[in-house]
């Protein structure tokens, strides 16, 4: 249990590095599909580039934000399983 006014620390999972022959994802300007969007899943915010699995009107995406460039991007909206098969990609290094 956290003290009245104490934020806990929370850190996401790490994304692993890309693996040789990582599939190289398609991403693509965010569009504004739906009015409210829900954040299932995210990485850590330690890192520069961080990622989102997202979903809304019965679809999901991955989010990523690019600190560096000062970008975000998303995936194509798709079923959500298979978005979130697409986000394990990205944490397993399988994916970017």
């Amino acid at each position: 249990m956290t003290e009245r006014g104490q934020i806990p620390d929370f850190h996401g999972p790490h994304v692993d590095s890309p693996q040789p022959g990582h599939i190289k994802l398609t991403w693509y300007e965010p569009t504004r599909r739906a009015q409210r969007i829900r954040v299932v899943s995210h990485t850590c915010e330690c890192r520069r580039t961080t990622y989102e699995l997202c979903a809304a009107a019965g679809q999901g995406f991955v989010r990523r934000t690019d600190r560096d460039n000062d970008t975000v991007r998303e995936t194509a909206w798709t079923l959500t399983a298979i978005a979130r098969h697409t986000f394990d990609q990205i944490l397993q290094g399988e994916a970017r």
